[in-house]
């Protein structure tokens, strides 16, 4: 049975709100949503095509920490599960779609390969997760599966043909690897669900999230994998996305 659920006017104003890093009223976002026209079209679609934008025109790669701008992140033009969940958001909010965020942590194991040798050794064995929550008439959708774009993930599929259940690796962890849920149809998304180890439960903004929880690298490896660790990650990434045929 489907429940509706109802938000007042003031939980939809807080759903609604910016934030630093829901700063969705920067020039370069307004710029992106009026070019995009995504104010012209009905709620559903409206979620759909800001979906889309974010899964497969902003890149799966990783930015220099989790708690940047949404505005950097469009800068970037490539992020990772938080960083392009803040993007989605904004994008959202920015068009009057309200939403949350949901923390958690994940297993390293679906990042081996994207990170390889002592690095991966040296990682923390739960990272920080989250996906966005967004409300459409009364319900609530989860949209995970917005972290791998299209032509980085078919390049995987091509890689490991032999696979058709679980694979876990390379920024995915699903039990459906070749068809795995990730298109948006008022319906849930994933591609990294299988990995998660741990429920930080709901937050109104990432803002409030990243307060309360953050990355345990220390200030040595945290300067580390700025500098040096993830731009060696998106390379392998870039390669993997290469061989798309």
């Amino acid at each position: 049975m489907k429940y509706t659920v109802v938000l007042t006017p003031q939980m939809q104003n807080t759903l609604l709100r910016p934030t630093r890093i829901l700063d969705y009223n920067h020039p370069s976002i307004q710029a992106l949503i009026a070019q995009q026209n995504w104010n012209a079209l009905d709620t559903i679609n409206k979620v759909k095509s800001i979906y889309n934008y974010v899964r497969d025109e902003i890149l799966f790669g990783y930015n220099t920490s989790d708690d940047i701008k949404a505005s950097e992140v469009l800068k970037d033009g490539y992020g990772q599960c938080n960083t392009k969940s803040s993007l989605l958001m904004a994008l959202l909010r920015g068009v009057g779609v309200p939403n949350r965020i949901h923390g958690f942590t994940i297993d390293k194991a679906l990042q081996k390969g994207a990170v390889q040798g002592l690095w991966y050794w040296l990682t923390p064995q739960n990272i920080l997760h989250s996906w966005v929550e967004v409300y459409i008439d009364g319900s609530w959708y989860f949209l995970e599966g917005v972290i791998l774009d299209k032509t980085y993930l078919g390049a995987l599929q091509e890689q490991n043909r032999d696979c058709s259940t679980t694979f876990c690796g390379y920024g995915a962890y699903t039990d459906s690897f070749q068809n795995p849920p990730i298109d948006w149809n008022l319906n849930h998304t994933y591609i990294q669900k299988k990995g998660i180890n741990q429920d930080f439960g709901r937050f109104d903004t990432p803002d409030a999230f990243y307060a309360k929880h953050q990355q345990k690298l220390g200030k040595l490896k945290e300067l580390v994998f700025q500098h040096v660790v993830r731009h060696t990650m998106n390379k392998n990434v870039q390669n993997i996305r290469k061989r798309k045929k």
